[in-house]
């Protein structure tokens, strides 16, 4: 047995109460190992160090599955190491053989509060109402503290970008790792970002209307409109400049339009009927 509090050794005689009765107060991850498994070895002194860094937010339980055969048929363990994860009182997740520290770690974090997410959607209430300044404030309180949180950065570096702060904004977003970009929970924010970078760079809504009006072939002035309709929730004619720059210039800003269409289409979700449709628009525009 350990002698750390966040993690024990399981049998079958207490399992219900180690693992799904915990799994009502706090997340249960259990390993299900043996001697003779080599990943297993590997993965062990791992998840002891997430348990112990994580102090208490979840539970790591232990079960060799040698000596405790009917928990592993119970629950459908064919290979070693299997690991699950449960939360009130069901399986809500699981991975088989030894994986890097970065996969647990989302696994994880996609089911164990962080205990500033209270305090991030405060400052996101506060800015929704008008109160930039305390937003702004409550944020960059939250970087200082959490400088490895990539979403308290993002929205950090996003208000920023939006009150002018440019050089200190781009300054903070220059810390998110390029691994973010495939962190299914960061897309959104990170293609919200690119269209406020966009904004910030271009002329008032008015005058990119204007230009895009008297002058159809200026494409840097509808890649900013269409950024600027976007931040007002005006989709699909941001869309529609999107679409307008890929069907007449492929070569601008190195495929700009296209770029932007994609982001947009990670912003709105895939289930939206306007990305349906203009993805069925950007195929035909590309062939």
């Amino acid at each position: 047995m350990t002698d750390s509090p966040y993690i024990s050794d399981v049998t079958e005689a207490h399992f219900d109460s180690e693992v799904i009765t915990r799994s009502r107060q706090v997340p249960v991850l259990v390993d299900f190992w043996a001697a003779w498994c080599g990943p297993c070895k590997s993965l062990m002194p791992l998840l002891a160090k997430l348990a112990e860094e994580y102090q208490g937010r979840f539970f790591l339980a232990k079960v060799n599955s040698d000596e405790q055969q009917a928990l592993a048929a119970r629950f459908g363990v064919r290979n070693l190491p299997t690991v699950k994860l449960f939360k009130d009182g069901v399986e809500v997740a699981e991975f088989v053989g030894a994986q890097p520290e970065k996969t647990i770690r989302a696994l994880l974090n996609q089911h164990i509060a962080n205990p500033s997410d209270n305090l991030l959607q405060s400052a996101l209430d506060q800015e929704a109402a008008g109160q930039t300044d305390q937003a702004l404030m409550r944020l960059r309180e939250l970087h200082a503290s959490e400088p490895a949180n990539d979403r308290v950065t993002i929205h950090l570096g996003r208000l920023l970008l939006e009150q002018g702060l440019a050089d200190e904004g781009e300054r903070i977003l220059a810390a998110i790792p390029a691994g973010a970009q495939n962190d299914p929970s960061l897309a959104p924010l990170l293609a919200h970002l690119e269209f406020v970078r966009i904004a910030a760079a271009a002329p008032p809504l008015s005058t990119l209307e204007h230009t895009v009006a008297t002058h159809p072939d200026d494409m840097q002035a509808r890649l900013g409109l269409g950024a600027r309709y976007l931040l007002k929730g005006y989709y699909a004619p941001a869309l529609e400049q999107w679409l307008t720059i890929v069907q007449t210039d492929r070569k601008f800003g190195d495929d700009a339009g296209r770029r932007a269409l994609l982001s947009a289409f990670a912003l709105l979700g895939s289930k939206d009927e306007l990305v349906r449709q203009y993805r069925q628009l950007l195929a035909t525009a590309l062939h």
